[in-house]
């Protein structure tokens, strides 16, 4: 399994980013090979407009499963991770992508339903 997390850094224990559109990073972690793929969203993140769907369609090529944030996409960007069948866990806030990733593997984390 894939697992996509919105960061501010490029490891494990970076500050997790509430924002999914506007994050800087995506740390993808394969459960499977424990192999660690950064994605820098900082271009995406500096748009005007569309950055939720831009961001989603950038998520597109690693496959992920599983999406690990603070707050959850919006409408748009939610409609294009439903497209792809990727899962939004949200609520992780104020900690780092390895407790927000534990958290998640615990099921402290919200579910976030994509309508």
């Amino acid at each position: 399994m894939k697992i996509a997390l919105t960061t501010n850094g490029e490891e494990w224990g970076s500050l997790m980013n509430p924002r999914f559109g506007r994050t800087e990073y995506f740390l993808i972690f394969d459960e499977e090979t424990e192999d660690l793929t950064v994605l820098d969203n900082s271009e995406t993140a500096a748009g005007a407009h569309g950055s939720g769907p831009d961001a989603a369609r950038k998520l597109f090529d690693f496959e992920p499963d599983i999406l690990i944030t603070g707050n959850g996409p919006g409408d748009n960007a939610a409609a294009v991770l439903q497209k792809m069948g990727v899962k939004v866990y949200a609520g992780a806030l104020d900690m780092t992508a390895r407790e927000a990733y534990e958290k998640y593997l615990a099921g402290e984390l919200t579910e976030f339903k994509i309508s």
